[in-house]
């Protein structure tokens, strides 16, 4: 399966360049994978840059679940960040997942140093 890059997904999210858009979506139509890597750049992207607030940025993470062409590494891991995110969305999604992967891992608790992302289960603050 084809993978894409982190522009490729802002492209068909924010929909800003017409021409990429078209062709982000040729290559996607017989299918594409996105790493946990290029969907938190995204996140990123959609924050630092176009400014979307946590129920865009919630939005936008949910419509790529829902994609058709789009296989998310480890779904069920981004779609629990996602829940948690939600719930509690000054923690960013980020962190979400970052706590999302080390849970699936079994790597529990994770130390943080960081108030919000310790409202998680299984996140203990040093």
């Amino acid at each position: 399966m084809r993978a894409v890059d982190t522009n490729v997904l802002v492209r068909l999210i924010v929909r800003d360049d017409p021409e990429q858009v078209q062709r982000a979506e040729a290559f996607l139509a017989p299918g594409a994978w996105i790493s946990h890597l290029v969907l938190a750049e995204a996140v990123w992207v959609l924050g630092s840059v176009y400014n979307l607030n946590a129920n865009g940025v919630a939005t936008a993470v949910g419509m790529l679940m829902e994609h058709d062409q789009l296989a998310l590494q480890d779904r069920d891991v981004v779609e629990k960040a996602l829940e948690d995110f939600k719930a509690h969305p000054s923690v960013g999604f980020v962190d979400c997942l970052v706590v999302q992967i080390a849970r699936k891992m079994g790597h529990r608790p994770m130390g943080t140093f960081d108030r919000s992302i310790s409202r998680l289960d299984d996140v203990s603050r040093l």
